[in-house]
Formats: structure tokens, sequence, C-alpha cells
């Protein structure tokens, strides 16, 4: 007889029941077996040396590994970062020991279960004032439409509120599922525009895009007077590249009950641990909408590529996209026509298409849930297609 040896990639619990449904295991086998398929590698900070000790026996014990750093076991460092690495049971068994051990390593089990369940958790929809996104089922498209004179790729081209409004029109036509207006440039080097300038640029166009499309609008600003006023004028959504940085902003969302995207962003490009300090980044910003009253279920989580970070670096977010999942958000990617793809491709603004469609896929492929693009039509097929492939849909 002759063997066939392959190896198989399981990626989570589903998978893992799949492949062992298929060898012919029955149900009762596929529920003891499966969790024993999927491996995780989880990254813990600043731990004393007394946890750090506890949680490397535990997670030993259990059958898994725990790394630390040098000098751990006899306290001569004052703290350190753990590297937990185990199959999904063997975290299981191990989370249920660390909650009976004292010094707060019950509270850390707590959030180390709630990180593995968000990365096993598919994202649900968003309610955006009576207009329903289906996040999950595939990838959602968002339309970008500047109605800037001085943005990077389009600055100007639709400044006449009637061109804007015929833009939408044929972004919607295309496939995208919202619109994104802003009315200031972010572009490096851009010049900061006035609350009143910019509320103009959007009042123009707004009031008209909400009543005559059907696809939910975002608004694009940090700035909370220009918040408000597209929300008073039936804004759908809050495209906030600041993360609730502007006063009263937290609440503003709060109050209007609407989703809200939350962007990573830094003046400079340095970083301790780029994962790490944007995950660190997040969970500040997200202990702040909660504490205004933000609903989890409407908020939407941007790493920022383009935004305080090295295109090396904006590689990297796009390649561990997938570790921001641990969070528990849908995440959206804005990647169009970015100075990394020009820096990479040697190419400009206009010849970007194909280098967009690249990081869209992987984007895809690691875990978006939603792309931000100017080509709509384009990159809603890209997006199809990946989603056939990623996400097993298309007809068979």
């Amino acid at each position: 007889m002759t063997h066939r040896v392959w190896v198989l990639e399981v990626n989570s619990l589903g998978e893992a029941k799949s492949a062992v449904a298929g060898v012919g295991a029955d149900k009762t086998g596929c529920a003891l077996m499966a969790p024993k398929a999927v491996h995780r590698v989880l990254r813990i900070t600043g731990l004393t040396p007394v946890q750090a000790n506890i949680i490397k026996q535990e997670m030993l014990a259990c059958g898994g590994e725990a790394a630390v750093a040098r000098g751990t076991i006899n306290h001569s460092v004052a703290e350190t970062d753990a590297l937990l690495m185990g199959t999904s049971k063997q975290f299981g068994a191990f989370l249920k020991k660390l909650r009976m051990q004292p010094f707060g390593l019950a509270a850390l089990a707590d959030k180390i279960e709630r990180v593995l369940d968000n990365y096993e958790t598919k994202p649900r929809g968003l309610d955006c004032r009576g207009k329903s996104l289906p996040l999950g089922e595939r990838t959602l498209v968002m339309g970008i439409l500047n109605v800037t004179p001085d943005s990077f790729s389009d600055g100007g081209a639709y400044l006449d509120p009637e061109a804007a409004l015929e833009r939408a029109r044929e972004m919607a036509g295309h496939g995208a599922d919202l619109i994104d207006l802003g009315g200031e440039s972010t572009r490096p080097g851009a010049e900061p525009v006035g609350v009143e300038e910019e509320l103009s640029r959007v009042m123009a166009v707004l009031p008209r895009l909400t009543r005559e499309l059907d696809i939910p609008v975002s608004v694009d600003t940090s700035k909370t007077p220009v918040a408000r006023a597209a929300l008073e004028a039936g804004a759908h959504l809050v495209n906030d590249q600041w993360a609730l940085a502007d006063e009263g902003m937290a609440e503003l969302v709060a109050r209007y009950r609407v989703p809200v995207v939350l962007m990573h962003n830094q003046r400079g490009t340095e970083y301790r641990d780029l994962v790490g300090d944007i995950t660190a980044y997040f969970e500040e910003r997200l202990e702040k909408a909660k504490r205004a009253g933000i609903a989890p279920g409407q908020i939407i989580l941007d790493p920022g590529f383009g935004f305080g970070k090295t295109p090396v670096q904006n590689l990297t977010v796009l390649r561990r996209l997938r570790e921001f999942t641990g969070l528990g958000f849908p995440l959206l990617i804005g990647t169009s026509r970015k100075s990394t793809i020009g820096k990479v491709l040697d190419l400009p603004v206009g010849e970007r298409l194909e280098g967009t469609a690249a990081t869209v896929a992987v984007g895809i492929c690691r875990g978006a849930d939603i792309v931000r693009v100017h080509d709509v039509r384009e990159m809603v097929r890209v997006a199809r297609m990946t989603d056939a492939i990623v996400r097993g849909g298309g007809d068979q």
C-alpha cells in the first residue's frame, strides 16, 4: 500500500473539528481531540517574578511551555514578559489552575481566556442608525470621498458638491457598502484645517448623501464639533483618526449610539514593541469608550497603516494584523494608494492599483473585516475573490 503524508494548516477550533471529522472520528472524538490540534502563542507583559514563575510552572505542568526573562527564577529581574505556548486543550487546563492562584493571577486568567475566545470568534454586524452592516459574512468595502483640495490622492477632485455626490453614487453602484466622507487631509505635511472650514466642506455634501444613498455614510473627522454637526445631519458612523482624543467625542458617539472607528495614531515612529504598543493604545482608548458608555458592539479598530509608522512598520502591521483580533473587535484597514506602496514599487499615486490590491487581499487573509479604498469597483472584486478563498464563499 502506498502512503500519502502531508501537513494540514489548522488555524481555528472549527478547522480542527473539520480535520478530525475528516478521518472518520465521531462527534465525541471531534470534541475531545480538536482542542489538541490548535496551537496558540500568547505574550504577556508586566509580570513580577513571582507571577511569572507560577505561570511557567503551571504551563509546564499542563504540557505547554512558557518563556520568561533570564533571572526570573532567582528574582534578579524586577519584571518580565512571558511567551506562553500550548494547544487549546493545554490552555484550558492551565487557566483552571491559574484561577486558583493568588497574586492577581485569577484576574489574569480571565483576560487570557477572553483574548483566546476573541481570537476564535467572528465579529457581529453593525447597526448604523437603522442600516445594518453584516460583519463576519464577507469583507465590507468603504469608499473614500475626500472633499479637500490637498488630499494625497484625489485632492480637489470632489470639492464641488455635485461632483462629490456623483462620485458617491458611482461608488455605491460599484458595490461600496458605505461611504467615508472627509473634509480634512491627513496626508503627512498637510496644513491643519479649522473647524469652520472642515464643517463647510463636509456639510456642503453630507445632507444630500444621507438623503439620496441607501448605504451608510461615515464622517471622517477627529473634531467633536464636526462630528456633532454630521450626526445631526444624519451621518451613520464616525471614523476618528485620533480615537476619541478630542474632548467630548466619546460622549457624543455614546449619545448618538453610532459605530465608531478607533484608529491608532501617534507622533513619530518610535515603539518598544510595535504590536504590543498598538495593543496598549487600543486598550486605553477602549477603556475611555467604555467609561463614556459606547457599546462594545459599535466599535471598530484600525491599526493606522500609514500613520506614525515607517514603511517597514506598516508592512509588519499588515502581516501581523490577525494578532489584533484578540481584542475582540472588527478590524478596518486603510492601505489604499498609500506611500508605503509607492516606496515598495517605486510608483506614483496614480499607479498604485495593483499594490493596493495586494494589501487588500493580504489584509483580508489576515483578518480585516472592512477595507477603506479609493478604487471601489476593483477592490470589491479583489475582496469577493479573496473572501471566496478565505471564508469559503462563492459557487461550488
